[in-house]
């Protein structure tokens, strides 16, 4: 008899469809029924690198993710042989960085800058708890490293390590959460 240490899912295509459709949260709430389940959200960092509003994009993105479906989450930094991900862990552990970022973007003026920097303020508690890693499907940097010497903070430096970590907040988390849920719906 063999067991399987992860089972990995992956549902391409819109966000939209998977977190917000009455399917997806069907599916979510099965496997987090049997199995601590994680959500692993892959980020494509050389667009984050052209535009701190896409990178604010795809955070607000896992923010909802995590607020829909209460389960632990891993902000995956894809494409890191194209771009490195560091930028990215600045913006999300300095918020005067990202700030910096935004007053070289000339795109920023107006409402839509003024939303992106009152976006980041309001995810800067978000930030601290969050789990993520870099990684690159074209290489496989990232995926299972050992001692990453750029890794630290909420930063694995390893895709499995950040999944390990994130099942343990599951069982740590969202399984006293969902039992509280079962308690008040039988209440």
């Amino acid at each position: 008899e063999e067991l399987v240490d992860y089972i990995l899912v992956d549902t391409p295509g819109q966000i939209e469809a998977f977190t917000w459709s009455a399917s997806g949260t069907i599916m979510s709430n099965c496997l987090a029924s049997s199995f601590p389940t994680v959500l692993a959200f892959v980020v494509d960092t050389p667009r984050c690198a052209a535009s701190p509003n896409t990178f604010m994009s795809n955070m607000l993105y896992a923010c909802s993710m995590l607020y829909r479906t209460r389960l632990p989450i891993v902000i995956v930094f894809n494409k890191i042989d194209v771009v490195p991900h560091e930028f990215c862990v600045d913006w999300m552990t300095n918020y005067e960085s990202f700030q910096e970022a935004l007053d070289e973007n000339a795109s920023q003026a107006g409402y839509y800058g003024s939303l992106t920097r009152s976006l980041s303020l309001a995810l800067d508690e978000f930030y601290k708890d969050l789990t993520y890693c870099g990684v690159s499907a074209a290489t496989g940097e990232g995926i299972m490293e050992e001692g990453n010497a750029n890794a630290g903070g909420n930063d694995t430096g390893d895709f499995w390590k950040a999944v390990d970590k994130a099942a343990m907040e599951f069982e740590d988390v969202y399984v006293p959460d969902l039992k509280l849920r079962i308690e008040e719906q039988q209440a």
